[in-house]
């Protein structure tokens, strides 16, 4: 186990062969050697995405750099986009495309809850002119992941040829996910999340729909132009200059994950979930999200009655050498989040567990104390 036990959901640790790849020397990114660390990349991803008539792309930025890069290539002002959020990073998405000039209708649930079908069919109704829509799969600030496949459906059924577009930075790798089976059309992934990479890379796959609108889009676009990106990958480049590290570290990465299998990495994460759920429960905290959506790759629960979430967080980190995040926006201060993604095993887990019992203790026994 690591000094320190960095549970959060975002970014995550790292295995050993990862950080040996982060110490490799620079290569000439024109060169053969970069080409063939591309294609490597490329290849790895599509089987993560399970993908094959999708392109793949790769940008050198934040997870927020691919939900930007999505918004400036799908879109042209004034078109409206339906923006159907559950949390902190659906409300960023809404942002984005109002800065953009898109004419965005946010559709907003109560947090902690996942997206009933039905309500983006009535919102599909009253707006003819919807022809583009964002689905957060797996929301870390309220720990839920969305019915993505039943939501798609819902899309599809109504609107056959609009556009779905979906955040899946957290879920991508650490949960089942076919976008094309599903018919999403292009898909965020950021590689600090279940990749066991560090932060600076965003995975963008993407359809035929999704090129045939890049290219009538007219919001303007430089660096996160994909249709350079994809030219320079065929000729195994990026189109500016990449983080050569975050490469070696993703090639790392994706060998460990192809040794295990997607079928294996996906019931590691189901298993560990619903082991720090349980484990909270024997706690008597009491858990956030609705348990039909609880998400595989983070867990979020109530702060208990009393206790004041950022000293508990310094209390575990300095006490204990367990990171974990507390909650976001309109949840500060009422909810703390544990990450169990990427290079994640139970006994990372059972010390977490363990920690919290001893400060939660510790706190209940001081305010029966102070009464």
């Amino acid at each position: 186990m690591a000094a320190q036990n960095l549970r959060t959901p975002g970014p995550t640790p790292l295995p050993p062969s990862v950080r040996e790849a982060l110490a490799r020397d620079m290569v000439n990114h024109r060169g053969p050697e970069f080409a063939a660390l591309l294609r490597e990349c490329v290849d790895g991803l599509k089987w993560a995405y399970q993908v094959a008539e999708h392109d793949v792309v790769i940008l050198t930025t934040s997870g927020t750099g691919g939900l930007e890069s999505l918004v400036a290539n799908t879109l042209s002002p004034g078109e409206h986009l339906l923006v159907a959020s559950i949390g902190n990073f659906g409300e960023r998405m809404g942002q984005i495309g109002r800065v953009f000039g898109a004419h965005v209708t946010q559709l907003d649930v109560e947090p902690g809850h996942a997206l009933d079908p039905e309500m983006i069919v009535d919102t599909l109704r009253a707006d003819p002119d919807i022809q583009t829509v964002f689905f957060t799969h797996n929301e870390t600030s309220t720990g839920v992941l969305n019915p993505l496949r039943d939501l798609a459906a819902a899309v599809r059924a109504l609107r056959p040829d609009a556009l779905i577009l979906v955040d899946g930075i957290s879920s991508v790798i650490s949960v089942p996910i076919e976008p094309e089976a599903w018919g999403c059309d292009v898909v965020v992934a950021g590689s600090q999340k279940g990749w066991m990479a560090p932060p600076g890379l965003a995975f963008v796959s993407i359809s035929p729909r999704a090129w045939q609108r890049q290219a009538r889009s007219t919001l303007p676009k430089f660096y996160f132009d994909w249709q350079l990106a994809r030219r320079s990958a065929d000729s195994g480049e990026t189109p500016w200059t990449p983080a050569v590290s975050l490469f070696y570290a993703l090639q790392a990465g994706l060998r460990l994950m192809r040794a295990e299998g997607l079928e294996q990495i996906f019931a590691r994460h189901e298993r560990l979930a619903q082991y720090t759920r349980d484990g909270l429960a024997d706690l008597q905290v009491r858990l956030f999200a609705d348990p039909r959506f609880a998400s595989p790759t983070v867990t979020t629960a109530w702060l208990p009655d009393g206790v004041n979430g950022k000293a508990l967080l310094t209390a575990l980190d300095e006490r204990h050498g367990v990171v974990l995040a507390g909650g976001q926006g309109n949840l500060s201060g009422k909810i703390f989040r544990i990450g169990h993604m990427g290079w994640v095993e139970q006994a990372e887990l059972d010390a977490v567990l363990h920690a919290l019992q001893v400060e939660l203790n510790s706190s209940r026994a001081t305010s029966v104390a102070a009464r």
